[in-house]
């Protein structure tokens, strides 16, 4: 049974949870600047972005120079950052467009912008397989990007969506880096237990079941939905959580693979390249 205080935290959670995607890829990226990696990332959720705010780059203007548009610079680690969200008058106003439109805006954040030198550039795509994750795909295809993660959560309705986000990711000839577990186990913030609420290990099966490599798991925690919420960095309000560890894990395993791609890569096993988090 679990203990009525983890419950109560658990619901005060909830309150203000989303899918937890763009949280991944913002946390990922300020992990990697941690790292001493220069990063950047594209907000490709059209009709949802999310990332000025959890970067703190809410309410600064998009700088469209001769030479194209500056990215934002996040004042979370130096991340440059791109978003339809920084192109709205009110950060509240609907983005209603059609494909085509949705097309244009991607690729002018890919080619009409100035990133300059990069280590890292990271993308927060919405959930599914639409618009957008074709033009990022058929944009990037003659830059040949390492690949993508995929984020899911432990239930079972969530893995049958990431089934198909596989899928895609085959018929696209996409590299799948591998699988992360999102909101895997709740960290009470009174004493620190963890409990899982929800099922347990869905995506580390899904990963066996299809040859994919688990990346680890990433667990509830109200100090991550804190920092998201008033733009701060995790890894400088809580540099000694278990959540902000995890995310120094996954970075660490993406750079290592950065380091071994080619020849090398192919000589190791997926466990000595990614070891499980936890």
């Amino acid at each position: 049974m679990y203990n009525i205080a983890n419950l109560k935290c658990f619901y005060e959670y909830l309150k203000h949870i989303g899918v937890g995607k763009s949280s991944i890829a913002a946390n990922l990226s300020m992990a990697l600047a941690e790292l001493s990696k220069k990063v950047g990332i594209v907000d490709v959720d059209i009709c949802g972005p999310s990332v000025p705010k959890l970067l703190n780059v809410e309410g600064m203007q998009v700088i469209n120079s001769q030479w194209g548009w500056k990215p934002l610079i996040s004042p979370l680690g130096g991340i440059k950052v791109l978003s339809v969200g920084s192109l709205l008058q009110h950060s509240d106003n609907a983005v209603v467009w059609r494909g085509p439109r949705k097309t244009q805006m991607i690729k002018r954040f890919l080619k009409d912008a100035l990133w300059g030198k990069l280590d890292f550039l990271v993308f927060d795509t919405p959930p599914g397989t639409s618009d957008e994750h074709l033009t990022v795909v058929q944009t990037l295809k003659r830059s040949k990007p390492d690949g993508v993660i995929i984020v899911s959560t432990p239930q079972t309705v969530s893995l049958a969506t990431i089934r198909k986000e596989i899928d895609f990711c085959k018929k696209m000839g996409i590299k799948v880096l591998g699988i992360v577990e999102n909101m895997s186990g709740f960290i009470c913030p009174c004493c620190q237990d963890q409990s899982d609420l929800f099922s347990s290990g869905g995506a580390e099966k899904l990963a066996l079941e299809y040859g994919l490599t688990f990346l680890g798991k990433i667990p509830i925690d109200l100090r991550l939905t804190e920092c998201c919420e008033q733009g701060q960095s995790l890894f400088t309000t809580y540099p000694d959580s278990t959540v902000t560890k995890s995310f120094l894990q996954l970075a660490e395993k993406l750079m290592l693979y950065r380091s071994l791609r080619g020849d090398n890569i192919s000589r190791l096993t997926s466990d000595q390249i990614f070891p499980t988090i936890g």
